[in-house]
């Protein structure tokens, strides 16, 4: 029994050394979020077992849960850099499948199409706006600029309100709100699943997207002209590898010491 127990501890340390090795490889990726490994006791026990004497029997991997705390936003100068101060996600939508995604990492830019989307193509999404750049739906349009507004006059730039109004100006002078960026939260956004890209999908555990404008709940203010870097702190991951990296050589050494304790007994001679 105490093979199987150790050799439990064994790939539990193992388990948690990948994780904190994930997040020190994603220490410098714009708006990712740390994970830790938790484990969980088992034990094996009847009705009939006197609670007096039931052993434990190793441990087991109970969940790596994502730590969505803020990051240390970054100031980069660029208009379509965005941040989120608070607990809400960028939404963004691919072309191809129309799979919805969320983020946090809002680092977009001006596709040859005039979309905003990200460094994969995905479309920034946001509200429609009247000309006041008050929201007139809820529903999610994709975030496009017009090469030319009405009167002809070509795109000059685009700034975002810290409302989350997106602001077109022409080279007539003229500025034109397109829409609100649209900021998703979630009941319970460490039920999310990630996709890669620092990008999430809502599942059963997360419960489905609530949708509102920045500056208001729990979705938090919009910076423009930054970025939100890892939350990972490094010292805290070097430790916690130390840990690991010591609760391996543990368990181990309890391998270790069971294998000479079983040849101790295969080898006594009557």
């Amino acid at each position: 029994m105490s093979f199987y127990t150790s050799l439990n501890g064994m790939k539990n340390a193992q388990t948690s050394l990948g994780v904190i090795a994930h997040n020190i490889a994603n220490s410098e990726t714009y708006g990712f979020k740390r994970s830790r490994a938790e484990f969980s006791e088992i034990v094996a026990a009847s009705r009939l077992t006197d609670p007096r004497l039931v052993q434990g029997i190793g441990s087991r991997v109970a969940a790596v849960n994502q730590n969505f705390a803020l990051g240390p936003v970054e100031q980069t100068g660029s208009g379509l850099d965005l941040a989120l101060t608070g607990d809400g996600f960028f939404t963004i939508r691919s072309p191809g499948d129309g799979a919805t995604l969320y983020t946090r990492k809002g680092s977009f830019t001006l596709a040859g199409d005039g979309y905003i989307a990200d460094s994969s193509g995905n479309r920034l999404q946001m509200f429609p706006t009247d000309a006041n750049g008050t929201v007139t739906s809820n529903s999610l349009i994709d975030a496009v600029i017009p090469a030319i507004n009405a009167a002809g006059a070509e795109f000059a730039g685009v700034i975002v309100a810290n409302d989350g109004v997106v602001n077109v100006s022409f080279a007539d002078g003229s500025v034109e709100p397109i829409g609100s960026v649209a900021v998703a939260g979630f009941f319970a956004p460490t039920g999310l699943k990630r996709v890669g890209s620092s990008n999430w999908e809502s599942t059963g555990l997360s419960g489905v997207a609530s949708y509102g404008s920045p500056g208001t709940g729990q979705y938090g203010s919009l910076l423009s002209g930054a970025l939100e870097r890892s939350n990972v702190d490094i010292a805290e991951e070097l430790v916690g590898l130390i840990t690991a990296q010591r609760n391996f050589q543990a368990n181990a050494k309890a391998l270790d010491t069971a294998t000479q304790i079983s040849q101790t007994v295969i080898n006594l001679r009557s």
